[in-house]
């Protein structure tokens, strides 16, 4: 969604706003001739450009949002996987099904020599 708001916003910048300046002019021109056409022409033209603004400062904000938003949290999955294993580490120690009641269970790994000879 942040790509394409951030795409959208260069297509606006690059197509949309260049009309601007062509339509000021010709309202200019049109309003010296004595035409009325020219006053409607450059309130279109005020009116295309506040509404570009606000579309164009609203893909700013979507593309801005989702860019923090990513590297906020970036790491989350990461740390979630951690949890989840380190919770199944634990259900296996209680799991019968690993190895006979009060035995040494492989899940924790290799007992040290210490602990063997006791």
């Amino acid at each position: 969604v942040g790509k394409d708001a951030h795409t959208l916003y260069n297509q606006l910048w690059d197509k949309a706003r260049v009309h601007i300046v062509s339509s000021d002019s010709a309202a200019g021109d049109l309003s010296k001739q004595g035409f009325a056409l020219g006053s409607g022409l450059k309130h279109v033209s005020t009116r295309w450009d506040e509404q570009l603004k606000s579309l164009m400062d609203a893909c700013a904000q979507i593309s801005n949002h989702m860019q923090v938003t990513k590297k906020t949290h970036d790491g989350d999955e990461g740390y979630i996987l951690r949890q989840m294993s380190s919770i199944a580490t634990l259900d296996a120690g209680f799991d019968e099904r690993v190895g006979p009641p009060g035995k040494h269970n492989d899940i924790y790994g290799e007992q040290s020599k210490e602990k063997k000879e006791d």
